[in-house]
């Protein structure tokens, strides 16, 4: 049973949620405010945190800052509908996904299970190529680790998957709508910058490793490519 730290002020809809969540078998704890988000996240074995952007003392944002900080666990935030700047804004901070509140409860299992789904324990052995290299880039899929030139990229699930499938295909154009459909797990939507953080953030974590800024290349209108030396 996969574990969830649900953080939203909201008590009423916590306790919504909550129920709703584990009819579909989650195990789900929850917190009212951000620094207890952060304490338990930081202190529990969750294997996804959803969290609220507007919260009184620490917003989501900043609690999103904190865990990062020290840990990796997936994180998908509840943001304001039409509030399209936290959503950038949470993305480029290392937000896996967002959901724009209000929210259908179905839309955010299908979510939590598409994050969950990058996360998966599939014997290596069932999947294509559990090591892929790609000039000085390497990942191992089994551990959801990634190296350049030997030395550690630090990505969040969400940036793993996009550049697993963008060295999967590398020196080949993978539209944007492939990347949100395989990385995100759903359909890419007008306005929907996701994939372009997700690989900004990609290529800034590179480029602090030494890599070039044209190892990741966008093409307008068709979308990205990993190139090839």
């Amino acid at each position: 049973m996969n574990k969830l730290l649900l953080v939203d002020d909201d008590q009423e809809l916590c306790a919504l949620l909550q129920e709703y969540l584990q009819t579909e078998g989650f195990d789900v704890e929850v917190a009212h405010d951000g620094q207890s988000g952060v304490s338990k996240t930081l202190a529990g074995d969750y294997d996804v945190v959803v969290l609220d952007v507007m919260m009184p003392q620490m917003n989501g944002l900043e609690a999103l800052r904190k865990i990062r900080d020290s840990s990796r666990t997936p994180v998908l935030m509840l943001t304001a509908k039409g509030e399209t700047v936290d959503r950038i804004v949470g993305l480029e901070m290392g937000a896996d996904d967002y959901l724009p509140k209000p929210c259908n409860p179905r839309e955010l299992v299908a979510r939590v299970r598409a994050i969950l789904r990058r996360f998966d324990d599939t014997p290596a052995e069932s999947r294509p190529a559990s090591e892929i290299v790609v000039d000085e880039l390497v990942i191992q899929t089994k551990s959801h680790s990634a190296l350049f030139r030997d030395q550690t990229v630090p990505l969040t699930g969400a940036e793993f998957t996009v550049l697993e499938l963008l060295m999967r295909s590398a020196g080949e154009v993978i539209s944007k709508e492939v990347l949100t459909e395989k990385a995100l797990g759903r359909k890419l939507t007008p306005y929907d910058r996701s994939i372009d953080v997700h690989v900004s953030n990609i290529r800034k974590k590179l480029s602090t490793l030494g890599a070039s800024k044209e190892l990741i290349i966008n093409i307008r209108g068709a979308g990205y490519m990993l190139t090839r030396k």
